[in-house]
């Protein structure tokens, strides 16, 4: 009988859900990118590293072995596309490779989840929005 009470409160919740015009997990998207919050993310999490302008020289970056990345520079490194899909890699899960720098560099995946109370659309989002950011601050190559 305990099941079945389950089974029965999760039905109501689902349609309830669903006269409210929830969508289902599966379907829900992230918005489209979010500049200004982007720089929110990036000013308090990457700037005492990479620098307000992102090019490296930060209050902290002396502190490091391995220079923090001019992150101003990852659209020339890419052939004038911004790497997003590498960026949020390396925010979310690190990438110890020399192209971006050392593994000093904090992984905020976790981080972020926890400060986005586990929710993995709030997490793209707010990664989503850090590289919409990070895409305005790209040089042009001269």
């Amino acid at each position: 009988m305990n099941l079945t009470i389950r089974f029965g409160a999760l039905l109501l919740i689902v349609f309830a859900a669903k006269g409210q015009g929830i969508p289902p997990p599966s379907t829900v998207q992230t918005e489209m990118p979010n500049v200004a919050s982007g720089k929110k993310t990036y000013l308090e999490y990457c700037a005492s590293c990479h620098g307000e302008n992102g090019k490296g020289m930060g209050p902290t970056a002396s502190a490091l072995k391995t220079p923090p990345s001019d992150l101003t520079a990852l659209a020339n490194r890419y052939a004038g596309k911004f790497p997003e899909d590498y960026v949020s890699d390396v925010v979310r899960v690190g990438k110890p490779i020399m192209a971006h720098g050392s593994a000093e560099m904090p992984v905020w995946g976790p981080i972020f989840n926890a400060r986005d109370k586990f929710n993995e659309l709030a997490v793209k989002q707010r990664i989503k929005n850090l590289c919409a950011y990070l895409a305005t601050l790209q040089e042009k190559e001269s």
